[in-house]
């Protein structure tokens, strides 16, 4: 990752998002604290996607014409910035999907299709057990649960501890010679809990088990380094990191990637077919069947060029003052009940909490009327609510365009949301 290329300052950044400049109603401006669902994206990347729309748009990787190669030059080059952005080792490892949980599917259902020729370890067969933890979104969750009924392989998954971090007491009996895969989330959508990555990808090494990271709500936050990391597979998304829908990234270790049956077949991912079997192009394109996300592409390569310029550790100061901001503010405030830990070296900017005796649902609504967007209910986390007794929870997810004006804002907002369900009572 390269140096910060510009200062961050928070007005100068706002200016660059032109949807932050909307009036819900005549006399309320937005308050958007919801990009840990869908983040905003700024101008920089709008002209991008349209830039390649108006000029180079065309099929990739399938037409001797000038357009089609232009417009193979953008996508590929898309992927060789995003790559250095992540700091994979190589281009071929990035494999664009439509987003993360298409990402981390593609990897579950991949280890599950081997054959005979499929490298025993990248092979889940029946009496192998797959590790998750219970604080999963749905995303890296569900599809374990398929795998391990297509395959019989075992089901475990590491508990939660009362502090809102995972419980590794007995790690050593949940990771052992017959975990295939550990799978877990760096950073939790609803606690904002970083999770230990060091110890537990160096646990897993030790076992030989494969491990996939779930970085949709780290990477757009925080440094994430793919060459130092020790992971064998990423899945991230680009609606999460100021970038266009409909479009993820899964990294993966090359030999994997190269070892491992396709996802999806069809067009573009082939080598030769005839009519009666098909071989398979190498990497990444073996898993990038049909027409591709390219105007999404070249979106999200401009995504990644405007945090660069911010800088990850820029940016990640930021957040973390104004969870620190918010965190302070709601600890003061009567029936407010913060879901998450609140040390900060293990958190970071997802911001939970839970009002006595009201459902999220009304909370949210309360907020919105105040200008003040906000995601509410179990955030695709339904087995980590149940942990801790909730149907739901409010959450306020910041970005490299959130002031402290507006964390206070949120502050009052619950506030007197808390004080409207009162004086209903």
């Amino acid at each position: 990752m390269n140096a910060p290329s510009r200062e961050f300052d928070v007005e100068a950044i706002r200016a660059d998002f032109p949807i932050l400049g909307r009036m819900l109603d005549p006399d309320t401006p937005m308050i958007y604290l919801d990009g840990g669902a869908t983040s905003q994206r700024p101008q920089q990347v709008i002209d991008a996607e349209v830039d390649y729309l108006t000029r180079d748009n065309a099929a990739v990787k399938r037409g001797a014409h000038r357009m089609a190669a232009a417009a193979t030059d953008a996508y590929e080059g898309a992927r060789e910035r995003i790559a250095s952005f992540l700091g994979a080792p190589s281009p071929d490892e990035v494999v664009f999907t439509k987003n993360a949980t298409e990402a981390l599917n593609l990897v579950a259902r991949s280890l599950g299709d081997g054959d005979s020729s499929t490298p025993d370890h990248l092979r889940v067969r029946e009496g192998d057990e797959i590790l998750v933890t219970e604080m999963e979104h749905h995303a890296n969750l569900v599809p374990w649960q398929q795998l391990a009924r297509r395959t019989g392989a075992t089901l475990r998954w590491i508990p939660m501890a009362d502090d809102f971090t995972l419980d590794l007491t007995d790690l050593g009996s949940l990771l052992t010679e017959r975990t295939k895969v550990l799978a877990l989330t760096h950073q939790s959508n609803v606690l904002g809990t970083l999770n230990p990555l060091d110890r537990l990808l160096e646990a897993a090494r030790a076992v030989g088990a494969l491990t996939v990271v779930d970085a949709a709500q780290s990477a757009p936050h925080m440094p994430v380094d793919l060459s130092a990391l020790g992971a064998d597979f990423v899945a991230l998304s680009g609606h999460k990191m100021l970038g266009p829908t409909g479009i993820g990234v899964l990294w993966g270790r090359y030999e994997h990637l190269a070892s491992l049956p396709p996802f999806l077949t069809g067009g573009s991912m082939i080598e030769m077919v005839h009519l009666d079997h098909s071989t398979f192009a190498e990497p990444p394109a073996r898993f990038e069947a049909g027409t591709p996300p390219i105007s999404q592409a070249v979106g999200l390569a401009a995504a990644t060029d405007y945090l660069s310029a911010l800088g990850m550790e820029q940016i990640a100061g930021h957040e973390k003052g104004l969870t620190q901001r918010a965190l302070r503010g709601l600890s003061a405030l009567e029936d407010v009940r913060i879901i998450g830990p609140a040390a900060a070296p293990e958190r970071s900017g997802a911001v939970s909490f839970d009002l006595a005796g009201r459902h999220p649902h009304d909370v949210g609504q309360v907020l919105d009327s105040l200008g003040i967007e906000v995601r509410v209910g179990h955030h695709c986390a339904w087995p980590l609510h149940r942990r801790y007794g909730l149907h739901g929870t409010t959450r306020a997810s910041f970005s490299v365009h959130t002031t402290a004006a507006e964390v206070d804002a949120f502050v009052d907002g619950v506030a007197r949301t808390a004080d409207f369900f009162r004086s209903l009572s």
